[in-house]
């Protein structure tokens, strides 16, 4: 299977020198990713880009308001199975697409090049405008944070700045140093939640003991339940891209697998563990009025009354941490799609050669950055509110693309099982996909239905229309490309 890697077209020649160093017998048209990932290294990677801590203390109090209140918790089982499902058939194909392309490999291969090239564009637009709404986040973050230790109050944009100048730094090296990096961050913002957790549990729970609502109809299907799985779906973006890292994994067809498995249970026990225990810390009956006031700052008041002073101060700085890590998980994840579009020739062929000393996409990292400092700039130009507006704008255009992306590579997965021979029985080809199909597809009229919440709009209205023609453009983009560009591939 080496030889189908992302630039397998690049491979060296067998008969080429060893012992030299690898810019002066590879020429740059030659070089490919490089790396050693392992099941755990990517787990973080992959856990990082979900921000854990940002969504106890984002999604989860805005899904407990608006959403099913006390029966908050369920609604992360369900989601964590249908994804589960997603992933039975996601990863048995594995073996039968041997590229590290994700969700435009498996459509490419299940559906045809002109809709695995849309799908390629709209995952960019998709993981791009994560990545740059993010910086909305981070920034005043950053400011509020350093504000409370006495410094002064400066724009939102100047620590946007100095964090994307961090990732973009981190974004050239190899990835390992990333994935160190993220392992850091991610093991203290998850340490502080369970912390939290534990201190809750041992101690018989809030004011009225432990929440019923995880278990009770009549609360799970209270308020809007819908609206809670949206929050919910939202809160695992990032699990699929363990396909990404395909080339710098160790043995892929078992690392790829595993890390996705385990990402995704690690991901959903632990939403469901501590949404359900912050609102047993706060009392069952008056939850949904406390999240609904006290949305942004309610993990933060509860860290604080159960840990102290200092785990308040603790949750607050991890809080910007984490929101950091999701930012570079994000980066790689698009840096190595714009590597492997240039080597697949979609893409100028430059962007997809790995740097001769890191094996690192050195140069899809630094496009990706580019755009990502373009959206920044324009908010900052547009003087756009970086939270209501940049944040909530990206991450609208985000939640469609990636729902679409997973409906769209379920069908392909069928579809690939269906095509191929294999021995792997019904339940890996056919009846979990489809039940994943299913649930993904409800999912989609879900995030339809609440778009223009999502963008804070009344109704559908000019932004919530122009996510949808962004899209559109997208997919049909696909075709016009294979057509154009004969040569351009994704095996």
């Amino acid at each position: 299977m080496a030889d189908t890697t992302i630039a397998e077209s690049s491979a060296a020649p067998p008969d080429a020198p060893t012992t030299a160093p690898e810019a002066a017998v590879v020429p740059p048209e030659f070089r490919r990713l490089r790396g050693s990932l392992g099941v755990a290294s990517i787990v973080f990677i992959v856990v990082a880009a979900a921000s854990p801590l940002g969504v106890i203390g984002g999604p989860v109090p805005l899904g407990i308001a608006y959403g099913n209140g006390a029966g908050f918790p369920f609604v992360f089982i369900v989601v964590t199975a249908v994804l589960l499902l997603f992933a039975v058939g996601f990863t048995n194909a594995t073996p039968f697409v041997k590229s590290a392309g994700a969700f435009f490999a498996y459509v490419g291969k299940g559906l045809g090049r002109g809709a695995g090239l849309g799908a390629a564009f709209a995952a960019l637009l998709s993981y791009i405008a994560l990545e740059a709404g993010v910086f909305g986040l981070f920034g005043p973050g950053a400011n509020e944070l350093l504000k409370s230790y006495g410094a002064p109050d400066i724009p939102w944009w100047v620590y946007a700045a100095i964090g994307f100048a961090v990732v973009s730094a981190l974004g050239y090296f190899k990835i390992e140093l990333s994935g160190r990096v993220l392992a850091v961050l991610l093991i203290a913002e998850v340490l502080i939640v369970l912390a939290l957790d534990a201190v809750v549990i041992f101690s018989g729970g809030g004011p009225e003991g432990f929440s019923t609502g995880i278990v009770d109809p009549t609360h799970i299907l209270s308020g809007a339940p819908g609206f809670a799985i949206l929050f919910a779906i939202l809160s695992f973006i990032g699990f699929e891209a363990t396909a990404v890292f395909r080339d710098e994994a160790r043995d892929p067809e078992r690392t790829i697998p595993r890390a996705t498995y385990i990402a995704l249970i690690l991901i959903g026990a632990f939403y469901t563990l501590s949404s359900w225990v912050l609102i047993s810390a706060n009392g069952q009956s008056t939850i949904v009025e406390n999240a609904s006031e006290n949305a942004g700052t309610i993990l933060a008041t509860t860290t604080e009354q159960y840990l102290g002073t200092v785990g308040g101060h603790i949750i607050q700085v991890l809080f910007v941490t984490s929101l950091f890590a999701c930012i570079l998980s994000f980066h790689n994840i698009v840096s190595r799609y714009v590597f492997t579009l240039a080597g697949r020739g979609v893409l100028p062929r430059a962007l997809g050669d790995a740097h001769a000393r890191h094996g690192s996409p050195a140069r899809a990292s630094l496009a990706a950055s580019g755009t990502v400092a373009v959206l920044i700039a324009l908010a900052v130009v547009l003087g756009l509110d970086p939270i209501g507006q940049f944040y909530t704008w990206l991450g609208g255009i985000s939640s469609v693309g990636i729902v679409l992306l997973l409906v769209l590579t379920s069908v392909a997965v069928i579809v690939i099982f269906r095509r191929t021979p294999n021995e792997l029985g019904p339940w890996k080809t056919t009846i979990a996909p489809g039940l994943g199909l299913l649930g993904l597809g409800v999912f989609a009229v879900l995030v339809f239905v609440n778009l223009p919440v999502l963008v804070a709009e009344d109704g559908y209205g000019p932004f919530s229309w122009g996510i949808i023609a962004l899209f559109v453009l997208a997919f049909a983009l696909g075709p016009v490309v294979a057509r154009r560009r004969a040569g351009a591939r994704l095996e």
